[in-house]
């Protein structure tokens, strides 16, 4: 199945000029991706990269439907301090989800991290969102997936 699976990690702000390219690439990947034989794409559930790649997903389901949504979120309460349109999003998402996976029950220091290692470690490839490297969680998570070997399509180098 780790053959078969693509995550997805990015950043959480995506400027208003910069989406539409962005989703439209997500898209551009993920149907080569599908003709490559990938069925499973693993999703962190946050918003930004990971909303635009799930509702991307989704809305290809209607072409190809064997294609399955798997959201591995870092907690149950995730959405907690979220805006209410943005936990509206995300609910119609869980919603669309084929498997939800929680890699915490409550949020910790370490939940965000063993939830990309747990895309990573179940993954074939990544699509990533990273304008540049350096700190924070995108970047960790590509250094991660680079280590261990995973095909990284970084849609901000594109």
């Amino acid at each position: 199945m780790k053959s078969q699976t693509c995550c997805f990690s990015g950043h959480r702000v995506i400027s208003a000029m910069e989406y539409p390219k962005m989703q439209k690439r997500i898209e551009e990947e993920v149907v080569k991706l599908i003709h490559q034989g990938v069925r499973y794409f693993g999703v962190g559930g946050a918003i930004g990269f990971d909303t635009a790649a799930a509702l991307t997903i989704i809305g290809l389901r209607p072409e190809y439907s064997d294609i399955r949504l798997i959201l591995v979120l870092p907690c149950k309460n995730q959405t907690k301090d979220w805006e209410e349109k943005d936990i509206k999003i995300y609910n119609s998402i869980y919603g669309e989800a084929d498997k939800v996976v929680y890699t915490s029950l409550h949020y910790d220091s370490g939940c965000m991290y063993r939830r990309n290692r747990h895309l990573i470690d179940n993954s074939s490839v990544c699509i990533c969102y990273l304008p540049k490297e350096g700190g924070g969680g995108t970047a960790c998570t590509v250094r991660y997936a680079r280590k261990n070997e995973l095909r990284v399509i970084n849609l901000a180098r594109a």
